[in-house]
């Protein structure tokens, strides 16, 4: 018995040593990256880290970055990228030690990396053991991850903010929630940045080969402030940068006779979100009525399901699609007056119904909003409209005519898609 006692404490200690050993590590490698900044928030995380590190290369930094939205990249100093690899497929917080290992490599003067936490406490041991950043992003409170961070915004704001740099800065674009963000920062001894959207110009605006959003824009230039890259060059790097693999995108698929706008809204999957872009695509004139809504639903986001049925109130689209599992939850929400839209196509259906049924659903020469969650028969439609051909309008609008292709698409049509920076994921 003693003898089993000994093997048992023996490796207990060479596991402490051993943990003891890759803690140095991991600090010894965060020291040597000078500037390191954290994106966190509920929507635009994965935009504004690829914003941020491109216009700290407008201002030749040697910049390293990891997102981890709809399809978690890391991106090299020439701004080259490559997916993050993990095992089985899981996520897990504990990568972000490989990632610093990976990114110090380069000697980087800053490394930019989006918060994969989603827990309270997740998010306090991500900044202050995994990443402890000297500059924080909280780019916004919205109504999402409720049962983890919530039940009200207030508590959002306060989870989120764990991940501010105790003795750092903090730079924001949150304006409801601004006071509590301020109570919190004070705690921390941080100091907190608010920053205006509408100092950026439509002028600089108009720069972007996509449509992205002036509060992450304000917030990418303010970091590059902090690390003394003038305005100009930030913005000329945030220009050339590449967007994100979950980048908002409107394409114009031909299904048989119908000639139809299809808008890919799946990564906003929060309501607001959701409706800003929605109302952005309507401004820009790149999707039109009449207007069919196509809600993906998940059986382990209900609460989301019926939060988007809600939503159909506001948007009044002429037919609500429900696709997926768990519909009900988002047709009891569907206000009353609305209830006479609703088309329910509940359950794993073969692809080539799904799509003849989404489309029957849908005027020609209208235009279908997808919003939800990807995952599941929202895939399995995206994948069977990327094999449709497309059609050229008549006349381009001046966004469509502004927009350039990405070349990392987050809806892979054909070159006809136009693609829009939204807010992520």
């Amino acid at each position: 018995m003693f003898y089993l006692y000994t093997v048992y404490s023996l490796c207990c200690l060479a596991l402490v040593v051993a943990g003891v050993i890759e803690q140095r590590n991991h600090y010894r490698n965060l020291n040597s990256i000078p500037h390191r900044v954290l994106v966190n928030g509920i929507r635009g995380k994965s935009s504004i880290t690829r914003l941020c590190a491109g216009a700290l290369r407008g201002g030749s930094k040697v910049v390293v970055a990891k997102t981890t939205g709809t399809a978690a990249r890391f991106i090299f100093p020439d701004a080259s990228e490559e997916p993050v690899h993990r095992k089985f497929g899981i996520a897990n917080v504990v990568e972000q030690i490989g990632i610093v290992r990976r990114a110090a490599v380069y000697h980087p003067d800053a490394m930019v990396i989006e918060c994969m936490a989603v827990m309270p406490a997740l998010q306090e041991i991500n900044q202050s053991k995994l990443i402890r950043s000297n500059i924080g992003v909280l780019c916004n409170v919205r109504e999402d991850h409720l049962a983890e961070m919530g039940p009200t915004l207030d508590d959002v704001a306060r989870s989120l903010s764990r991940s501010m740099p105790e003795g750092g800065i903090c730079i924001t674009a949150e304006k409801d929630r601004l006071a509590i963000l301020e109570q919190e920062a004070a705690k921390r001894n941080c100091r907190l940045i608010s920053v205006d959207p509408e100092s950026v110009t439509d002028q600089e605006m108009a720069g972007f080969g996509w449509i992205t959003f002036k509060e992450n824009v304000a917030i990418a230039l303010a970091v590059a402030a902090e690390l003394g890259v003038d305005r100009r060059s930030a913005l000329a790097g945030m220009w050339a940068a590449p967007p994100d693999p979950g980048v908002l995108s409107v394409a114009r698929v031909l299904y048989q006779e119908k000639r139809v706008r299809f808008a890919n809204i799946f990564a906003a999957n929060d309501p607001e979100s959701t409706f800003m872009n929605i109302q952005q695509l309507e401004r820009q004139q790149l999707i039109d009525r009449p207007l069919t809504m196509v809600i993906n639903c998940r059986p382990d986001r209900v609460e989301r399901n019926g939060q988007m049925g809600t939503l159909a109130g506001r948007v009044q689209p002429q037919s609500i699609v429900l696709i997926g599992e768990m519909t009900r939850s988002a047709r009891v929400n569907v206000p009353a007056e609305l209830q006479g839209r609703v088309v329910d196509l509940g359950g794993k259906l073969p692809p080539e119904r799904l799509v003849a049924e989404v489309m029957a659903a849908t005027a020609a020469d209208g235009s279908v909003i997808a919003v939800g969650n990807i995952h599941g028969q929202g895939e399995v439609l995206l994948h069977e409209l990327a094999a449709l051909p497309s059609w050229e309008p008549r006349e381009r609008t001046r966004a469509e005519s502004m927009l350039r292709t990405p070349s990392t698409p987050g809806f892979d049509v054909d070159a006809e898609t136009v693609f829009l920076g939204g807010i992520r994921r």
